[in-house]
């Protein structure tokens, strides 16, 4: 990892913006340009941190002639990768993320962090005047319809890349993040499912730069968003799939039982039994992982110092000064990012 033109002034930033970047050589200037000018005027407590993910081009070398700071792979590893790498370099209370491509708009971070002072997470929700494709316009109605379920509240844009977040909520997931471009839906699940806030913010998201390449595959990606929901689901609410797959199993068993000896005049069959059996087996998984899930998440532990204290990995006063970081953090973000 090289990390260059890092500040050397020993106050932090209060707002970290996080652009992770593979081959934006051409625009690159260009957006960071326009965040700064966003933030300037609302904020001049910030950083602006370009994760170079294996770049073949002048992409690192254009982000330093902007000014912002150069974090690079020496590979490409993945854009959820890049977003972990700016995650635990990031050094302000509140982290923005967006693409490096031109589709977000960083007019509207002011927008997402002035909410950032009510909710753990604010989206930039995509509208349907959107400059996007049909095809993937249908994948994300259903990514965000079986999200929605899987949270017990609506989902408005599941794979956004565009959102603010607070600091700590970020390093408490960053070890659940993929390294793919599914590590919206990730983020997105966790942080609903553990019980923080979300809210959302509408954009219009633009066409992509000219000369940009999506590297986004439909079918591979496709099928890897559904698989990180089911994971995702499994570990923070698994009777939202154990239930249903036992109510299916049971209902199956017992009308085919029922078929058999009303329409073949049969025995009700080992198959219908066997069935019904093992729909009992998943709901008793199911309930299981439920309370496991609750222990391993229990919130009685919210801060890292009490964590750290509870596994002795640090000294008394070393506790101290992460419990005194994390309120001091929570009270710059309550009383406003706004500059002042």
């Amino acid at each position: 990892m090289q990390v260059r033109s890092r500040s050397k002034s020993v106050e932090p930033p209060q707002i970290s913006v996080i652009i992770p970047a593979k081959n934006e050589a051409e625009g690159i200037g260009s957006v960071i340009a326009r965040v700064r000018k966003a933030l300037d005027d609302y904020n001049p407590s910030h950083e602006i941190l370009i994760i170079d993910d294996g770049s073949t081009d002048d992409t690192a070398e254009k982000a330093l002639e902007a000014g912002a700071v150069v974090l690079r792979h020496p590979y490409n590893i993945g854009n959820g990768a890049a977003i972990k790498t700016g995650i635990r370099h990031a050094r302000g209370v509140a982290l923005v993320m967006l693409d490096a491509d031109g589709q977000h708009p960083p007019e509207q971070i002011p927008e997402l962090l002035k909410l950032l002072e009510k909710y753990h997470m604010v989206v930039g929700a995509r509208t349907s005047e959107s400059d996007t494709s049909a095809h993937r316009n249908l994948a994300n109605r259903v990514y965000n319809w079986f999200a929605s379920y899987v949270c017990g509240r609506r989902i408005e844009d599941l794979t956004s890349g565009f959102r603010a977040v607070r600091a700590g909520l970020a390093k408490e997931f960053v070890t659940l993040l993929p390294n793919t471009f599914s590590y919206p839906s990730t983020i997105t699940l966790a942080t609903v499912r553990s019980g923080y806030s979300l809210a959302y913010v509408p954009i219009k998201g633009a066409k992509r730069r000219e000369g940009s390449k999506s590297h986004i595959k439909l079918l591979r990606d496709g099928s890897r968003f559904f698989l990180i929901i089911f994971k995702i689901t499994t570990l923070f609410s698994p009777m939202k799939i154990f239930l249903p797959a036992s109510l299916v199993t049971f209902l199956t068993g017992l009308a085919y039982g029922i078929y058999k000896i009303w329409m073949l005049d049969g025995r009700y069959g080992p198959t219908s039994q066997m069935l019904i059996v093992f729909s009992a087996l998943i709901f008793l998984i199911g309930l299981t992982s439920e309370q496991i899930t609750q222990l391993r998440f229990d919130r009685t532990i919210p801060l890292a110092g009490e964590r750290q204290k509870r596994f002795g990995s640090v000294g008394r006063s070393s506790m101290d000064r992460v419990a005194r970081v994390e309120e001091e953090a929570e009270t710059v973000l309550t009383s406003g990012l706004g500059g002042r």
